[in-house]
């Protein structure tokens, strides 16, 4: 059943079926206007018709509008991708990033656009993520700190986003996490307090001393019963209670 616009191609001229190369796919159901065609600008169309007519996708990968490159891509030969990596679109590159052999992604770690280089950042062989620890787009280096070997984050104790020096403080060796004590993002100390609380006992944030109360040894909750902040002083007796009775 028909759905979305009406169907124009990519170029925006009305669709004749009688005119197309693919016109003995409709008598199969593989086809059709309004729902299936290769020859639709509407992407969900173009998607639909290679979902039905895999086999097509292979000689398609040079047709000139994009979202028809995109879709073959999707379901092409992955021995008829490599080339694809320098197509002039950045949804054509990702697509192809994301079906090979996760080597290949090696090629597009400096791809200009942004949506490519998180595709390489997703199928990148964990080793070799260390190469865009320093991205321009801190979306891209959020996802290489979640997929980093912990011995690689040190490199991202400095980043400029708090949120990825957060992820790099919930992932990073317990060793480096007193290196966060002096980071400006209160949030960010709070992370290592989960982890590594002795550091942050005399944090100027109550956040920061709140998670230490939680989370301290019985040395680390005695400090804090003197603690300027009613509910962190309880939260430290509450601590001290839990310690006694787990003993």
């Amino acid at each position: 059943m028909p759905d979305g616009p009406e169907p124009l191609d990519w170029q925006g001229a009305p669709l004749d079926c009688t005119d197309c190369r693919f016109r003995a796919r409709l008598a199969p159901g593989r086809c059709g206007l309004g729902w299936s065609c290769l020859q639709d600008r509407y992407a969900k169309r173009i998607e639909r018709f290679f979902l039905l007519n895999r086999d097509l996708a292979d000689e398609c990968l040079t047709h000139p509008y994009f979202e028809v490159r995109m879709n073959a891509a999707r379901v092409a030969s992955v021995f008829r991708l490599p080339r694809m990596l320098s197509d002039p679109d950045a949804g054509v590159r990702a697509m192809a990033i994301l079906r090979l052999p996760s080597v290949q992604a090696a090629r597009r770690v400096h791809d200009p656009d942004r949506r490519v280089r998180i595709a390489v950042a997703h199928r990148l062989d964990v080793d070799a993520l260390v190469a865009m620890a320093d991205d321009a787009d801190s979306y891209v280096r959020s996802i290489v700190a979640r997929r980093a070997a912990p011995g690689m984050l040190p490199v991202m104790l400095g980043d400029d986003d708090p949120e990825i020096r957060r992820i790099v403080a919930r992932r990073i060796g317990e060793g480096w996490l007193d290196r966060l004590r002096l980071d400006p993002d209160p949030l960010v100390r709070r992370e290592a307090a989960a982890r590594c609380p002795a550091p942050f006992v005399g944090d100027a944030d109550m956040r920061v001393r709140h998670m230490v109360a939680e989370n301290g040894t019985t040395a680390e909750a005695e400090a804090l019963l003197d603690d300027p902040e009613e509910i962190i002083r309880e939260t430290a007796r509450a601590r001290l209670a839990q310690l006694k009775e787990n003993a």
